[in-house]
């Protein structure tokens, strides 16, 4: 029996919808800081699209996870950096999907190890449901409602423009 794929949003249109939210709220005096890699690409434009002043910060929470024995450790860790201030500054940390909340329970660890922001925000492109820890974030994209076996990937093509993936999911142990 063949079971009916949701059908997912086009990510240019929901990106724009998320930029109009983020727009509306935004000001001179909020630092955006993207999760790599898919959350870093949104931050980018996001960045230059709202003409934020602040500089972008990046984070790469590969060292912060609590899953590795899962999904085992990223091949391609990279610095993060965060070329401003954290103690004191509103950020709005971007990513791509949103899932169990651990990826940005990580990003979060790793924030604080820089210093105590005045606040923390969170802008998702995709809210696919399905949170093991109590995270909900402020702008939000789009939302699906997918079975566990179903993962969503964002994917960056070469001349910039966003697309979604549905993919199954595959754990080793």
């Amino acid at each position: 029996m063949n079971k009916i794929q949701p059908i997912l949003p086009d990510a240019e249109k929901i990106f724009t919808e998320l930029e109009d939210k983020l727009r509306l709220e935004i000001n001179e005096n909020v630092a955006l800081v993207g999760v790599r890699t898919g959350g870093m690409w949104l931050a980018e434009r996001l960045h230059h699209n709202l003409g934020l002043t602040l500089p972008l910060g990046m984070l790469d929470i590969s060292f912060y996870r609590d899953d590795f024995d899962r999904i085992g450790l990223h091949p391609d860790v990279k610095p993060s950096d965060i070329p401003f201030e954290v103690t004191g500054s509103h950020i709005i940390l971007v990513d791509d999907v949103i899932y169990t909340g651990r990826t940005i329970r990580a990003a979060m660890n790793e924030l604080f190890d820089y210093g105590r922001p005045a606040s923390i925000r969170l802008a998702i492109l995709v809210d696919r449901g399905g949170r093991e820890l109590p995270i909900a974030a402020q702008y939000v994209g789009a939302t699906l409602n997918l079975t566990p076996d179903k993962s969503v990937s964002l994917q960056q093509g070469d001349d910039g423009k966003l697309s979604l993936s549905l993919l199954d999911k595959h754990y080793s142990k």
